[in-house]
């Protein structure tokens, strides 16, 4: 039988300086910038996306920088870790990477069966990298990485929620996750084949304030979905649960509906076609700016607006 969702889809994150985010994505964490094109619905805002080599689902990481804006504050209803997935022996070169970049993190813990580390971006993203030798993915392959080191898309995220109850019974009941691990407050879901980019993970903080988001805020997770036929049979399984889900929305790579889980964070299911190449050859992905037609209009308005990227030098 067919699943519904497969995993993750993508992440989107709020972010300040839009070159300074070029420069850690790319150059730092050494992910492929895979397309430089606007907010749709605020079109004098970039939308940054990077990832593997292609943009598979589940390695994509995308960006609002919005320039001069305030952090926000880490709390209960948001999405508050995002973990990449590394090789089993590729903690030591991280550390040594990040430590060349003068990027802190905190030395290796462990968590069910995998060690990582965790760091934040310079906007104050918390980030993780997980090690582990369940994943075949390839990642995308850089002058300073090489393929034994190199991240290979995401692991999981983790929900910072004042209770886990009515998340978990969305997630278990009408998105085809299942509960795979437990220990103290944390509660690990995986939908799909399982595996890395598959799993969700709740953590219980009812002591925490609410977040309120700022840069350094994920503003959405989105799930991977196969086709618009699949996505219509969620959005209706989603309807009759008394969820509020959004039309569907045409986002150029693939099409989204959009609705708020139970603790608060904005959930949007993905469809994974047309993808990235739809507008660009695949071998020249994030090259130049690109808007959908509906904008194509305004582009010499927009480029005077949006502020000069370049690709940092990989070292």
């Amino acid at each position: 039988m067919q699943n519904l969702v497969n995993g993750l889809h993508h992440m989107t994150a709020i972010a300040g300086d839009p070159q300074k985010n070029v420069d850690f994505y790319a150059g730092i964490l050494g992910l492929r910038f895979i397309k430089k094109t606007v907010n749709f619905d605020a079109p004098d805002v970039y939308h940054l996306y990077y990832g593997d080599g292609s943009g598979t689902p589940g390695s994509i990481l995308t960006f609002f920088p919005y320039g001069n804006i305030s952090r926000g504050r880490k709390g209960t209803g948001e999405t508050s870790v995002t973990s990449f997935s590394v090789p089993s022996n590729a903690l030591g070169f991280w550390m040594e990477r990040l430590k060349k970049f003068q990027v802190v993190f905190k030395a290796p813990q462990k968590r069910f069966d995998e060690e990582f580390i965790c760091f934040e971006d310079h906007d104050g993203l918390g980030l993780e990298l997980v090690a582990n030798d369940h994943d075949q993915r390839k990642g995308w392959i850089t002058g300073g990485i090489s393929a034994q080191y190199a991240i290979k898309g995401f692991f999981n995220v983790t929900l910072s929620e004042h209770g886990y109850e009515r998340t978990a019974g969305l997630l278990t009941k009408h998105m085809e996750h299942r509960l795979v691990g437990e220990k103290g407050s944390l509660l690990r879901f995986e939908a799909g084949a399982g595996g890395p980019g598959t799993y969700i993970d709740i953590r219980c903080e009812p002591d925490m304030a609410r977040a309120w988001q700022g840069s350094g805020s994920v503003h959405h997770i989105a799930f991977s979905t196969d086709n618009d036929e699949s996505q219509a049979v969620i959005r209706q399984n989603l309807l009759r649960a008394g969820f509020n889900p959004t039309p569907v929305k045409d986002r150029q790579y693939f099409h989204s509906i959009y609705f708020k889980e139970p603790g608060g964070v904005l959930f949007e299911v993905a469809t994974n076609n047309p993808g990235f190449a739809v507008d660009e050859p695949a071998n020249a992905l994030g090259s130049s700016l690109k808007l959908p037609e509906w904008h194509e209009p305004r582009r010499k308005q927009l480029e005077q607006v949006l502020q000069p990227l370049h690709l940092p030098e990989v070292v």
